[in-house]
């Protein structure tokens, strides 16, 4: 069935207020404010639906995992308070991470490949699974999460452009400004800790 035009606005006006509220969240999340996952979650909810309509499946289930880790990272951040750091991880950590997103990535891209219509399913697979080990890091403020999210954020940007998602692949590529000035700005915050 075709959309009306009536239909393809109220999408394009739902996927104008995640963009705009997926903007706040980064901004919030580089200032460690603790609101930023307020924002998460109700960005993570219109993208839950946006997406399972250009059948990037993946994805769309992707984003109730990001409603879960914004509810513990919003808990997390509040019980810890000034004594949660920012830290990194150890080389080898990075590499057993990097690891397991690769055989996650080739296990569930094959399955949509072979059993549903996913469109790029193996980049949309990478995307999913690189994105809920980032989520994880930003709630445990771990300072590579930037560097993670530069490269997802940057396949992200050709795959909303596939699908014709124009607003959605702006703010991906505004993503990757804000990246940059995120890891600098938690650098500063870490080094000036000691850590």
């Amino acid at each position: 069935m075709t959309d009306t035009p009536v239909a393809i606005g109220i999408v394009t006006a739902w996927e104008a207020l995640a963009v705009l509220l997926a903007i706040a969240y980064l901004w919030l999340a580089i200032r460690e404010s603790i609101w930023c996952w307020a924002a998460a979650i109700a960005s993570a909810a219109i993208y839950l639906v946006l997406l399972a309509r250009v059948a990037l499946y993946l994805e769309s289930a992707l984003q109730l995992f990001y409603i879960a880790v914004s509810v513990y990272g919003w808990r997390h951040w509040g019980r810890a308070g000034a004594e949660l750091r920012i830290r990194r991880w150890s080389a080898r950590r990075h590499m057993a991470v990097i690891a397991v997103i690769s055989a996650a990535t080739a296990a569930s891209g094959t399955l949509l490949t072979a059993c549903t219509s996913a469109a790029l399913p193996y980049i949309d697979s990478f995307i999913a699974w690189g994105s809920i080990v980032t989520t994880w890091m930003v709630a445990r403020k771990i300072l590579e999460n930037w560097l993670y999210w530069f490269v997802i954020d940057s396949l992200s940007v050709y795959v909303y452009l596939q699908r014709e998602m124009w607003l959605t692949a702006g703010l991906f590529a505004l993503y990757l400004v804000l990246i940059v000035a995120g890891f600098r700005a938690w650098r500063r915050r870490m080094m000036a800790a000691g850590a």
